[in-house]
């Protein structure tokens, strides 16, 4: 049975309420749902029904196809002059005995170990410092273009160039103009957390607002750029807090179509200012998962971290509109590990990560940043590894 099939099952069914009817018939027509739509599906819907809208968006869009990538993760400092509670990772300037800021050079030499393997993209986020301001960044990201030109250069959130720019008090379109000419090539999805002001505000009230953060990703749009987004969630948040969340990030792609990928990140209790907030279960991981694939129809894919949600509940995504697993990953950072993760010591081969993909009826593709497609595994037989040679990937995408 294909997927339009199971569709027109669920159609079929008597006892689905009219709301949930209206709702699958529209999956179905390709129209778009509303608002209380995607509120009512948090609050009513079953894992399956949600699962059986959610794949046949997915594999209408892109069949069994689910890709990855390879690249190294650069992180300048976990000291930060913020103070997010649901962080695990950063550490106040005050605490620097417990962190680490690299020079200019340092960050280079780490780009320069890089030198010679197949990785596509360096992805740099980290914490905010003063001393790494407009002119760093500049410097940073032209000197890795000069070294190594065909290396895309993913990196910073707008938490970062929120704080930047206004210490140079530039606007927002000219400090983005002056990263795409150092080098930058694509943006992040990081720090969006819950835009609503009811729940930023007492998760992370610090830092750029909700608005400022979309203000950020449409001037880097307008410039004909990419980017991501990503949404905390399973922490103090209500169901229509994520609606509202994923409205937000919808208008903006209806006026740019500059995002690439949603990305909804798991709140993680260990070692963090929230660790009274119980995490939730992987069924709602699952349900959040079809829910943001149903709702985001102008996002091309939905993405799932598997060092942080675990292997076997990466599999499953698969099943719930995800089409994009990270990719094969070496744990030089430990913002996996300090916050919780199931993957304590998270580290694939490129061999087990395809196989992974294909043990669920997958094709495991490996893509650029840009969802190029780099190498299609269907069919690719791998010689005997003596040694699993990892690659370090970012954690934030």
């Amino acid at each position: 049975m294909n997927t339009t099939e199971q569709v027109e099952k669920i159609l079929a069914n008597t006892s689905l309420s009219a709301e949930l009817h209206t709702i699958a018939h529209k999956v179905l027509h390709k129209k778009r749902i509303t608002f209380d739509e995607g509120v009512y599906l948090y609050e009513n819907a079953e894992l399956a029904y949600l699962g059986v809208l959610a794949n046949h968006i997915r594999e209408e869009k892109h069949g069994d196809k689910t890709y990855f990538n390879r690249n190294f993760h650069l992180e300048p400092t976990n000291l930060c002059v913020y103070d997010c509670k649901f962080c695990s990772y950063s550490r106040l300037i005050k605490q620097k005995e417990e962190g680490w800021a690299l020079t200019l050079d340092e960050m280079l030499n780490v780009v320069k170990k890089y030198d010679g393997e197949p990785v596509t993209e360096v992805h740099i986020v980290g914490g905010v410092l003063p001393q790494y301001d407009v002119a760093f960044y500049s410097s940073l990201f032209s000197e890795i273009k000069k070294h190594r030109p065909e290396l895309h250069v993913k990196a910073l959130t707008p938490v970062e160039y929120h704080y930047i720019f206004k210490k140079d008090k530039i606007d927002y379109a000219t400090g983005m103009r002056l990263m795409k000419e150092a080098g930058l090539e694509s943006i992040p999805g990081g720090g969006a957390e819950i835009f609503h002001p009811e729940v930023r505000e007492k998760i992370a009230k610090d830092k750029c607002t909700g608005q400022q953060w979309l203000d950020i990703h449409e001037e880097w749009h307008k410039l004909g750029m990419r980017s991501n987004a990503t949404m905390l969630y399973g922490h103090i948040e209500e169901f229509w807090h994520r609606v509202d969340h994923m409205e937000k990030l919808r208008n903006l792609q209806d006026r740019t179509g500059g995002f690439q990928t949603f990305i909804p990140l798991k709140f993680r209790n260990q070692n963090n200012q929230m660790s009274n907030v119980p995490e939730v279960s992987v069924i709602e991981d699952l349900r959040n998962y079809a829910i943001s694939r149903i709702y985001l129809d102008n996002f091309d894919h939905i993405k799932a971290y598997w060092a942080m949600i675990s292997r076997e509940t990466a599999q499953l995504s698969l099943n719930f509109g995800v089409d994009d697993i990270d990719g094969t990953l070496d744990d030089t950072t430990k913002i996996y590990s300090m916050a919780g993760a199931e993957e304590q010591n998270p580290a694939m081969s490129t061999k087990e990560l395809v196989n992974l993909i294909k043990h669920v009826g997958r094709k495991p593709i490996e893509r650029d940043t840009l969802y190029n497609v780099v190498t299609d595994y269907e069919n690719v037989v791998f010689e005997e590894e003596k040694k699993p040679q990892y690659y370090k990937l970012p954690v934030v995408n």
